[in-house]
């Protein structure tokens, strides 16, 4: 092993050193140091999830939608599932040329149980290459739509989890200005994006406070923290919701009127089913 002391034991060399966390002749700088560190970071929150799932039923399937480059799905099944005899990781992508890398990638390192599909978010409700059972979606800055893309799919597949860390959102934030005149006229709540930078950061706002309550309409409680230092970025956001079964009474009600009053209706069709 490296010797390196902030390097787990189990941990694959070669795989750090594909993902950057280690420079090539083996070493840890400080970029590297502080990659390791938000790895770290972000493992002990879908840990403890993965043991869950483990516990209940010895096995578990978690699909990475959105994955691109496989970050998060090498790094849950090299300090997770590598030393174990089951569960598989699928990573979902739309550009076939990230797949066939990390196709290639996960043959290379012998990680057996890792599969990578290229599919839209349709294909992938529909594909028989998934399983039916899914106990875990994962969507780590999957940017703008994508998020919801994941979402839609965890929902389909009733989920036992979901683990989201929403990257630019853009959506929201478009049509906020696109009835930005009418919204000032109906009310001074309005003010609160009327500047393009507020626009911005209230779209963002608004998108992820609209996934909370979708997904608490759908029967799942939900944990919203930091993911401090991502990737040094503002948007380090992490969303967790557990399947709980009942929905929270009043989630779609709240969700419909933050729509309505917000001259959101043109996004019924992505937070509203």
């Amino acid at each position: 092993m490296s010797g390196i002391p902030e390097i787990r034991p189990e941990q694959s060399v070669e795989l750090l050193k594909e993902l950057h966390i280690l420079t090539r002749d083996g070493k840890l700088n400080q970029d590297s140091r502080r990659k390791l560190k938000q790895v770290y970071y972000l493992y002990q929150f879908i840990e403890p999830l993965l043991g869950e799932v483990m516990a209940e039923r010895g096995d578990l399937a978690l699909v990475d939608h959105g994955a691109g480059k496989s970050y998060l799905g090498f790094i849950l099944y090299d300090l997770f599932l590598k030393a174990r005899d089951s569960g598989h990781v699928y990573g979902i992508e739309s550009r076939a040329e990230l797949v066939e890398k990390s196709s290639e990638l996960a043959r290379r390192l012998g990680f057996e149980r890792m599969s990578f599909l290229n599919l839209s978010v349709e294909e992938s409700i529909q594909s028989p290459q998934l399983p039916q059972r899914i106990d875990i979606v994962t969507a780590l800055h999957a940017c703008d739509t994508a998020t919801d893309d994941a979402i839609k799919f965890a929902l389909d597949r009733q989920a036992q989890f979901i683990v989201l860390a929403p990257c630019c959102q853009a959506e929201v934030a478009a049509v906020l200005r696109q009835h930005k005149n009418a919204s000032l006229a109906l009310t001074s709540l309005a003010e609160i994006w009327r500047h393009p930078i507020h626009t911005r950061e209230f779209g963002s706002q608004i998108t992820n406070v609209l996934r909370c309550l979708l997904l608490e309409a759908h029967g799942y409680q939900i944990t919203v923290t930091e993911l401090v230092g991502w990737e040094h970025s503002m948007k380090n956001e992490l969303i967790i919701a557990r399947f709980a079964g009942t929905p929270r009474g009043n989630a779609r009600e709240r969700l419909e009127q933050i729509l309505r009053e917000l001259n959101l209706d043109d996004l019924k069709d992505r937070f509203l089913y």
